[in-house]
């Protein structure tokens, strides 16, 4: 596979195997959708967008102020933006995670440490690197409590990262309690991961005031359309959509462990705090057990391309219980 393919891709995917249907299980978008009452063809689009009411929103969505939020074309764009702005020299990513990242890393010729968090997440990082941290991470999905980390980044005077991406789906801290602590933290959200609109671009960075006040002179006036904020405006106001998700995503993850342990294709499956479990085949590789399922039109993710991950390694993601039977009845 390629070095930094992701999931999803949904219509190569028919191509390829000449499917008219698909249970994609290997892309990590909430399978529950909020509830949107916008009639999107009487949405006025003649005027450039105003997105004051909009930066308010997604502030109080997460309990910060509107000056320490700066709003993207989505999470990688984020990414990207960031690097280039901190002019970073150096980068220590606890891997596996995001490959986004890497690769930002190798584009804009940035030397790259790589610490394995599955073996030493204590490690200390070079001095003055950017840290990136995902937590909840990926592929695993594991949460981690970062207070020690924090002190092991402070003494190594390090610009951190932290991806939070998947946090909401499993109600635990962000580290957004250590913004007033720690001036050099960077907080990246994906919203549209969590409200299942991948196709809507938008991505969320939370810091001090003075730093998104830096990074909001590089950036462009109009960078979201008219139906990417209108979208999420609709998302964000149900307001049970995230308990019902916390809920559903973790009923739903538990019967997906309980099922594939009473099988004997694993040799082990990695504890989850997400809506994707990690899970190390025993006696195929993932390429295997990809084509295997794939003729029957099912999608799982293949991890070989993550750092410290072999070829035994696969994501499947937690979806709807039919999409899960479909999984394990095949």
């Amino acid at each position: 596979m390629r070095e930094f393919e992701h999931g999803g891709d949904v219509k190569s995917f028919k191509k390829k195997y000449g499917l008219k249907s698909v249970v994609d299980l290997s892309s990590n978008i909430n399978f529950l959708k909020p509830k949107i009452k916008l009639d999107f063809n009487n949405l006025d689009i003649s005027s450039y967008p105003n997105y004051d009411s909009f930066y308010k929103q997604v502030a109080n969505h997460f309990g910060v102020k509107k000056s320490q939020i700066e709003l993207y074309n989505g999470g990688s764009s984020a990414i990207f933006s960031l690097f280039r702005l901190l002019e970073i020299k150096h980068c220590t990513i606890y891997s596996p995670a995001y490959l986004e990242y890497k690769r930002a890393a190798n584009l804009l010729d940035v030397e790259v440490s790589l610490i394995n968090r599955l073996e030493d997440v204590y490690k200390k990082p070079k001095k003055n690197s950017l840290v990136v941290f995902v937590n909840p991470s990926t592929p695993d999905g594991r949460y981690y409590d970062l207070k020690k980390l924090f002190k092991i980044w402070k003494k190594a005077d390090a610009t951190v990262l932290v991806d939070e991406s998947f946090l909401e789906f499993c109600d635990k801290k962000s580290s957004i309690e250590f913004l007033k602590e720690y001036k050099k933290l960077y907080i990246l959200k994906s919203m549209t991961k969590f409200y299942s609109c991948a196709g809507v671009r938008v991505g969320v960075v939370i810091s001090a005031k003075k730093n998104i006040k830096q990074l909001k002179k590089t950036e462009p006036l109009w960078k979201l359309s008219q139906f990417d904020i209108s979208y999420l405006s609709q998302a964000l106001k149900d307001k049970k959509f995230v308990k019902k998700t916390i809920k559903a995503t973790k009923q739903n993850r538990e019967f997906l462990v309980e099922s594939l342990k009473k099988t004997d294709k694993f040799e082990k499956i990695y504890k989850s705090e997400a809506n994707f479990i990690l899970a190390s085949l025993k006696n195929q590789t993932a390429k295997e057990f990809q084509e295997s399922l794939a003729k029957r039109g099912i999608m799982v993710r293949d991890c070989s391309n993550f750092d410290f991950l072999d070829e035994s390694f696969v994501r499947i993601a937690v979806k709807s219980r039919e999409s899960i039977n479909t999984l394990l009845n095949n």
